[in-house]
């Protein structure tokens, strides 16, 4: 037994000091093996960092990206001034009464404007502050802006580009129908000026640029592009805009519109917009018609433009349907004809479609408007037209459209309320009485009375109104509802028809109009 115990006791010393060198060996290698691979990683290391033949950067000396831009506006930008307004308002209930009209002294909303004014109390007059922008066009200190800019105020200051003095300013005269404003400073020195250039030229995609005083921000440029020109329909009558994308905002008013080459194109005036700032469609005033505003003000503090007297709607006047149911190529219906004007002396009556002037095509609403608005006041001019199909010839002398065209009161007397069952294409006829035609101030006329029109209708569409006397209806009189009835029931679905209204307006006479349409089918009449 026990030497059994000791050879077991001695194979256990031997396989200790086995495992002893094996342990030991594993080390060294372990070593050996970390010591080759942290040379060859220092190796890679250092051959990566070791040094290149890259030419380092540099930054570059500041250059302008582009100078096309720059250019111009240091040509332009020391000539347009920033214009700030003051304008005192008196608090007085009474003076803010809205006035009623003289033959109509029951105003529906007379009763709401007295409720609400009567309720407010009297206070001290405050004063109230606006800016605009303005463009100087004679270095004597003349300034070209928006009417709007200026009206009412009882004080106006210029500062110029650069400057912190404000010069006080004086109004040398206004264009409202243009909504232009010459303005006179007096600053002791020549005054750098900006070239007004001609508008014609300018086409739709041509660069421009707005400077102005937007928000007060003075000495700002935006940059765009024409969008549209000739646009009619925003302002007045006498109003045909260049359209463009550049930022317009509040305070741009009166600065303006410059073409990479340098000249003023444009007035910027207005904007569409539905949160009072920009969104991307602004309005200005061609430069043409600011010429010619700004050189009758300089020479006679206001604008005078001729007339003949006859009034026309744009689209209805020129309606393709309507001229060919007349019996003329082209030219433009004139609805109405104001008393005693040198229209009604000349014979030309509500209907008669005017095709020339003094030997010029009118195909457009500003071919017949033009060439008479800028006639010199006592000039004759010659009129081509056509009357029940016939082409006729006279000539009408211009006179001051103030003259022709005063302002009058009045308005037209309360339509009947009678009930009339549904009839064809919403319209809502009745016999035109004698009484009837006194209450809605036809008396000399014949025709039916339209007492209502269906909304959503084919009668609402081509605009009918209540109120109107249908005389015709193509071409044939229509003096009862019987005949009336006839006429109608003759219609076809998809024809052309036209109607012959008479309408009142209200300076107190009659106009006629022409309403053109297609006959709707049987479903699309109500």
């Amino acid at each position: 037994m026990g030497e059994q115990v000791k050879e077991l006791y001695s194979w256990a010393r031997r396989r200790k000091f086995l495992a002893a060198i094996f342990v030991a060996l594993t080390l060294m290698v372990g070593i050996l093996i970390g010591s080759v691979v942290s040379g060859r990683v220092s190796a890679v290391k250092s051959a990566t960092f070791s040094g290149t033949n890259a030419t380092p950067l540099a930054v570059p000396d500041p250059i302008p990206a582009s100078n096309s831009f720059s250019g111009i506006v240091n040509r332009v930008e020391p000539a347009v001034v920033n214009i700030a307004t003051t304008q005192v308002m008196e608090h007085r209930t009474t003076s803010r009464r809205r006035r009623a009209e003289p033959d109509n002294p029951d105003d529906p909303m007379q009763d709401f404007f007295d409720k609400f004014f009567d309720g407010q109390k009297d206070g001290p007059a405050q004063a109230e502050r606006s800016l605009g922008s303005g463009v100087i066009v004679d270095k004597r200190g003349y300034i070209l802006t928006n009417n709007h800019v200026v009206d009412q105020a009882t004080k106006i200051q210029v500062q110029m580009h650069g400057e912190t003095a404000r010069y006080t300013a004086k109004v040398v005269g206004v264009d409202e129908a243009t909504d232009l404003a010459v303005l006179k400073i007096d600053a002791g020195k020549d005054l750098p000026t900006a070239r007004l250039g001609n508008s014609d030229g300018v086409q739709v995609g041509d660069w421009v640029l707005a400077i102005g005083s937007p928000f007060g921000l003075q000495a700002t440029v935006t940059a765009g592009i024409i969008s549209a020109k000739d646009r009619g329909g925003i302002g007045q009558q006498f109003q045909r805009f260049l359209q463009t994308d550049a930022a317009i905002n509040p305070g741009n008013s009166g600065g303006p519109l410059v073409s990479l080459g340098g000249d003023v194109i444009g007035i910027n005036t207005a904007i569409i917009t539905g949160s009072r700032g920009y969104e991307g469609v602004g309005f200005a005033l061609p430069s043409t018609t600011a010429i010619s505003v700004y050189n009758q003000i300089i020479a006679q503090g206001r604008v005078t433009r001729g007339s003949i007297g006859v009034s026309f709607q744009e689209d209805l006047g020129t309606n393709a349907i309507t001229l060919k149911a007349l019996g003329a190529p082209y030219g433009v219906v004139i609805e109405g004809v104001e008393p005693g004007s040198p229209a009604e002396k000349a014979g030309l009556k509500g209907g008669d479609v005017i095709t020339s002037v003094n030997g010029t095509a009118v195909k457009s609403g500003n071919d017949l408007v033009n060439p008479i608005s800028l006639a010199p006041i006592g000039s004759k001019a010659k009129l081509n037209y056509v009357r029940d199909r016939a082409q006729k010839e006279t000539v009408a002398t211009v006179e001051d459209r103030t003259r022709v065209f005063p302002n009058t009161a009045g308005r037209m007397g309360d339509h009947p309320n009678e009930d009339a069952a549904p009839a064809e294409f919403g319209l809502h006829v009745q016999e035109l009485t004698p009484d009837r035609a006194h209450r809605v101030g036809m008396s000399t006329q014949k025709g039916v009375l339209v007492t209502d029109v269906d909304p959503a209708s084919f009668a609402e569409d081509i605009g009918f109104g209540r109120g109107d006397v249908i005389a015709e209806v193509n071409r044939q009189l229509v003096s009862s509802l019987d005949e009336y009835r006839k006429a109608i029931g003759k219609l076809k679905a998809g024809e052309n028809v036209v109607f012959k209204v008479l309408r009142h307006q209200d300076s107190d006479h009659v106009l006629t109009v022409f309403l053109p349409g297609v006959v709707p089918a049987e479903d699309q009449k109500q």
